[in-house]
């Protein structure tokens, strides 16, 4: 028997709209509410009327339990409440699931005026939807992003592919005010993975990764590695990359990929955006810093010697593929730094994923997968809510004021990225007057292996200096995000001077 693709999510979510794209790729399908109607010899709503939730509840978990028993391949649609009976969740283990995510007020504006027994107000829908919600999300082996009929019709061919792809893989459908991609999440994927663009490939990698796993993006039309570390994100090396791909001959039917950690993913971002004004490109993260984090949103750029990305641009990726297999050959110093990432991203989130990254006791490469799409899930929210920068993608810089003043401070040579931004959120954390947390947050980078003193020799006149050439900076001052608690951050908060100064000197004792 083959997997089957299932669709779940509230009412509202488009569940319908997905299952008429998945027959019109040749799948047959089935959509539970009109299985029940059948099953029922009546409206659904008049079940509701007649016999009560409860009559029909019961009635629903043996049809769909079957339903889900015995598929065999195809596409099915469940209803928004199927998720509740245990013996549903049970069967949908075997199937490939896909969460259509929608908030309360859109179900509510997608509904009025439709015969939903459970929902006659806003309030009905969302004290429903909390109670559905923690189901979807275990459930889920992909989440699409709220998105228009069209966006959600675009996903289907990347979500009928998961099925052949590796035990283990999850996949995202973000969406933001420029474009969606797919998200590929899950071990093994490089070499795996139906490639997601027409055209020729064109690799930038660095010396160090290229090695290991290039070979594994064939066939590729080029091939062009820079130097490893943060020494290769400047405007020299992008113009040597720029026309070496001119030299090679990528036009702009071709695309970049990107193979290897953050400062590949930034510099072959911004590559792909100004070359001949802009070619595709995927990512293919192999740090858990660009897994986590930087290989999502769009934003790409280089250094100057007066800032970190002082240049740059967005520039969506086509795609993102994540193995997680290839976080098993990073030295346990460069996994350490990119796990800072996902614990500035707990901090933030709250909730369970705080949970998660406070207390985990290793990084085994094996057990971070759930890390790695859960932090890229929160990102790709965040960035879908405020793409460029101008509201709440801001609360992403939490511990990255202070911690690129460090980089910049010690020529990007002293501290890995990861390194330096855990002695920003220990500053971070200092000003938002969280001494406990901070403490928490203090031991937690201890327990990896994470520097918590600052080196005198990046002197603090050259940090303080540094922040204040933050590419943030209005002629207000530098702001900053705060956060008192987890899951509570702030923009944009104005500290006085001296109170930095203090935060950045208790780095150094």
């Amino acid at each position: 028997m083959k997997p089957a693709i299932v669709f779940i999510g509230f009412m509202g979510a488009g569940k319908s709209t997905a299952l008429a794209a998945a027959k019109d790729a040749g799948l047959e399908t089935t959509e539970v509410d009109a299985l029940m109607e059948e099953a029922l010899g009546k409206p659904i709503h008049a079940t509701f009327e007649d016999d009560g939730e409860e009559a029909f509840r019961a009635r629903e978990a043996e049809v769909v339990g079957e339903l889900l028993e015995n598929a065999d391949g195809g596409a099915i649609a469940l209803g928004g409440g199927s998720v509740l009976s245990e013996r549903v969740r049970k069967a949908l283990d075997p199937h490939t699931v896909v969460w259509l995510q929608v908030d309360a007020a859109e179900a509510w504006r997608r509904i009025a005026r439709t015969d939903r027994p459970l929902a006659t107000s806003v309030e009905d829908i969302t004290a429903l939807l909390a109670e559905r919600l923690a189901h979807y999300e275990e459930l889920a082996d992909a989440i699409v992003m709220p998105g228009d009929r069209e966006a959600l019709e675009r996903s289907v061919p990347s979500l009928l592919a998961l099925p052949g792809l590796p035990a283990g893989t999850r996949m995202l459908w973000a969406t933001s005010a420029s474009g969606e991609y797919p998200v590929f999440v899950g071990p093994g994927l490089l070499g795996e993975i139906p490639w997601p663009l027409p055209g020729e490939r064109c690799c930038v990698t660095d010396g160090t990764v290229g090695p290991l796993y290039s070979d594994r993006l064939a066939p590729l039309a080029a091939a062009i590695e820079v130097p490893p570390g943060e020494s290769a994100k400047t405007m020299a090396e992008a113009e040597r990359v720029l026309r070496e791909m001119a030299r090679l001959g990528v036009t702009r039917e071709d695309h970049v990929v990107a193979l290897g950690g953050g400062v590949v993913g930034d510099l072959a971002g911004f590559c792909a955006h100004v070359y001949q004004r802009g070619v595709a490109m995927v990512q293919a993260p192999t740090t858990l810093v660009a897994q986590v984090d930087s290989a999502y949103g769009g934003k790409t750029g280089v250094d100057l010697p007066e800032g970190k990305n002082y240049a740059g641009a967005y520039h969506l990726p086509a795609a993102v593929i994540a193995d997680t297999s290839t976080l098993e050959t990073l030295p346990e110093g460069e996994l350490a730094a990119g796990f800072v990432e996902a614990l500035k991203t707990g901090l933030l989130a709250g909730g369970e994923l705080w949970e998660r990254v406070r207390t985990l006791e290793s990084l085994d490469p094996a057990d971070l997968d759930d890390v790695v799409f859960a932090c890229a899930r929160y990102k790709c929210e965040v960035v879908a809510a405020d793409e460029r920068d101008a509201g709440l993608r801001q609360i992403l810089n939490l511990g990255h004021t202070v911690g690129h003043a460090i980089e910049a401070a010690s020529g990007y040579e002293r501290y890995r990225h990861g390194e330096a931004i855990g002695l920003g959120l220990l500053a971070a954390l200092r000003l938002s007057d969280a001494p406990e947390l901070r403490t928490e947050v203090e031991t937690i980078l201890e327990r990896h292996g994470l520097p918590v003193v600052l080196d005198p020799a990046v002197g603090v006149e050259e940090t303080l200096a540094a922040l204040q050439r933050d590419k943030k900076r209005t002629a207000a001052g530098v702001g900053f995000v705060l956060l008192a608690e987890p899951g509570a951050p702030r923009t944009g908060q104005l500290v006085d001077p001296a109170k930095v100064e203090a935060a950045v000197k208790e780095l150094y004792q």
